[in-house]
């Protein structure tokens, strides 16, 4: 099949609008709007509809349109959609649903549909439509709250209703394109985003992802969006069991793991918010700053109470009200009245609120020095009851100041109802985020960081695609001591061993090995609970007696030495995800595991830096550093240990299916870190 493309289909000189109420109510918003392009209604019976020459079928159009909108039913979908395809439509828009999200005829339906449609551009099936307001190209089947804009933000959705609800924002943002993709047949999560990516009036793209069913491509698109300078802000649901179950039925979506698609999103400088307030504040700041160049906050208020609610909102996150120089204390100080302190988060007074000037000074003070971006609180009065006028001088004072400085600026609200929409809109054109609400604005401004940090550095190697190749051939699930050659082989560091059948073979072997030693049963699971494993043995005799009480249990037995001058135990272990491929998992190890339940989860290939900073992240990572006076664990070793067992999973990507290193025994510092267990699960 040829590489399709969307620009007729994005930007559309003309479009054909085929069946009923919802294609009327297409023509009627394309109207309202003032589109300029031409539309064709296709209908077998009417002859006009809104006072426009209605075609009675798509052969009988008087072009090839550039996209086309098919509000039909399912089965007569299919034939309308080949009928494009053969006449070159530059794309259509299925709206029906009944296909792969409602069972197997549905299923089936959707190949058929897939295949009619060629190498024309589908969106859909299962979904509301495009909507373009740079070009007023409204191919949408109900009210929506956007107008006209030179430029924006492009919003894409895996939900027709979250995609009306965003239109109805009256925060102030701007959007220049919203679509919802419904069961993306064709153009999918990461066709979307490479495509508004391209226009030029788009600044950032906003995702609402309820799933992603390709990571590689979605993560090149991400990457391509990077290189045009377009950030990319997500909110991802189906982060609970309930939420994952209302998913797979919505719209055919697999909801995967949430912390991989964290981690995808981190690896590849994706903001995560977890509002819909949070995604359009976060959009705000983009479109007005792009990415920000750290986590450092100014703020400053005509009031205490404003700066305190500040500091306890930003306390819990990344972002941080950074310490005031005193080169910077002095610049500010000189502007403000006497009785004012000067700190962050500034609290200026109300002595200079009516004067611009004055204050403007004072801002430009604050806000040239030192900051990612400063915040100005100002919580405006209702306009329905009462007047800003007493708001205009401090208002137009933060203007000039940024005109001045070209610092980069947020006017919070802390409070989204204090924030008209007309006053965003005026702010937003002086180069001035609006946010409303506290909460929302500092998800959105911390989401914004999070992209400019990882922009500063360079991307990682693109993940592992999770194809497997030998899928149907059979499992195997290989012994500890299997399992340990096997890792051993990629450099992990194993105890020195010998494999014994019976207690003279292991009388005789325990001589090679250094005293304390340990015998364990292969080949059982869980060995502990039933007495397969024995600790502390101090000579032949015992190690004898241990295998003899364990011949109920296997045919061959591990003699191990044990391993001393352990500060922690971590498990290491390699997992397989539908959606993902395989990816590793780094945690607390030993009996914590299922107490603790404390973990990070890394999409491979994975680097050094990254298994290092999943490490000092986990909640038990205090044990590393010489917990109560014990000695600091070998972090060092305990990275090469897990970049071996990565390499390991790389190199066997086709074949494992599952592999366990419960515990990884991290020793003193200096000493290395030793596998002291391993199962591995694999295929033939």
């Amino acid at each position: 099949m040829k590489v399709m493309s969307f620009a007729r289909f994005l930007q559309p000189r003309n479009i054909a609008i085929i069946g009923g109420r919802e294609a009327e109510e297409v023509i009627r918003q394309c109207i309202n709007s003032g589109y300029q392009g031409e539309l064709w209604p296709v209908h077998p019976k009417k002859q006009q509809i809104a006072g426009l020459k209605v075609y009675p079928s798509v052969k009988d159009l008087p072009a090839a349109p550039d996209a086309a909108y098919v509000a039909v039913n399912r089965h007569l979908t299919l034939s309308i959609v080949a009928e494009l395809a053969e006449l070159g439509a530059g794309g259509a828009i299925c709206y029906a649903t009944g296909f792969s999200e409602s069972g197997e005829e549905g299923q089936a339906l959707e190949k058929e549909l897939l295949k009619v449609s060629g190498n024309m551009p589908l969106l859909g099936p299962n979904c509301y439509g495009l909507i373009n307001y740079v070009d007023q190209a409204i191919i949408w089947p109900d009210q929506h709250g956007g107008e006209k804009v030179e430029s924006g933000v492009a919003i894409i959705t895996q939900s027709s209703n979250v995609a009306v609800n965003l239109t109805m924002q009256q925060r102030g943002l701007p959007i220049s394109y919203m679509v919802s993709l419904g069961n993306k047949v064709k153009f999918d999560l990461h066709d979307a985003i490479r495509e508004f990516a391209k226009q030029t009036s788009v600044t950032a793209i906003g995702l609402y992802i309820e799933g992603i069913s390709d990571p590689s491509a979605f993560e090149s698109a991400v990457r391509f969006a990077r290189e045009l300078g377009k950030p990319v802000v997500a909110i991802k649901s189906g982060r609970s069991a309930a939420a994952q179950k209302i998913t797979m039925s919505h719209t055919a979506s697999l909801a995967g793991s949430d912390e991989l698609i964290s981690t995808l999103f981190t690896r590849n400088g994706v903001g995560r918010v977890y509002s819909m307030e949070g995604l359009i504040e976060a959009l705000k700041v983009l479109h007005v700053h792009g990415p920000l160049n750290g986590y450092q906050l100014g703020s400053m208020s005509p009031s205490g109470g404003d700066g305190a609610l500040v500091a306890d909102a930003v306390e819990a996150g990344r972002l941080e009200l950074s310490v005031l120089s005193d080169n910077h204390q002095n610049s500010i100080r000189n502007t403000v009245h006497d009785l004012v302190s000067v700190s962050n988060p500034l609290d200026y007074q109300l002595f200079d609120w009516l004067d611009t000037t004055r204050l403007a000074s004072t801002f430009t003070a604050f806000i040239e020095q030192e900051f990612d971006i400063s915040l100005c609180v100002f919580d405006y009065p209702r306009p329905d009851r009462c007047t800003d006028e007493n708001w205009q001088p401090a208002q137009q004072a933060i203007i000039n100041a940024v005109a001045q400085t070209k610092a980069k600026v947020a006017v919070l609200a802390t409070m989204p109802e204090c924030m008209p929409e007309s006053t965003a809109k005026h702010l937003m054109a002086n180069s001035i985020v609006p946010l409303a609400g506290l909460k929302a604005g500092i998800e959105g401004l911390q989401a914004a960081a999070d992209i400019g940090i990882a922009w500063q550095s360079p991307l990682p190697v693109e993940i592992l695609s999770s194809k497997i190749s030998a899928a149907n051939a059979p499992l195997t699930l290989l012994d500890e001591a299997q399992a340990k050659q096997r890792l051993a082989e990629f450099g992990v560091v194993v105890p020195k061993s010998e494999i014994v059948t019976c207690p003279e073979q292991a009388r005789h072997s325990a001589g090679k090995l250094n005293y304390p030693l340990v015998v364990k049963a292969l080949g059982v699971a869980h060995k502990t609970d039933v007495g397969a494993v024995k600790l502390n043995l101090n000579s032949a005799d015992e190690v004898s007696q241990a295998v003899k009480a364990m011949a109920h249990l296997a045919e061959r037995f591990l003699i191990e030495e044990m391993i001393d001058e352990v500060v922690a135990e971590i498990i290491v272990g390699v997992v397989r995800d539908e959606q993902f491929g395989l990816y590793l998992v780094i945690g607390a190890g030993g009996i914590l595991v299922e107490l603790m339940r404390d973990s990070r989860s890394l999409l491979l290939p994975v680097s050094r830096q990254e298994v290092l900073s999943a490490l000092q992240s986990l909640r038990s990572a205090v044990l590393f550093n010489g917990f109560r006076g014990r000695e600091i664990a070998d972090l060092d070793a305990a990275v090469d240990a897990i970049l071996a067992i990565a390499h390991f999973a790389e190199e066997n990507r086709d074949k494992i299916e599952e592999l366990d290193i419960n515990p990884l025994m991290l020793r003193a510092s200096g000493k290395g870190a030793v596998a002291a267990d391993a199962l591995l699960s694999i295929r033939a």
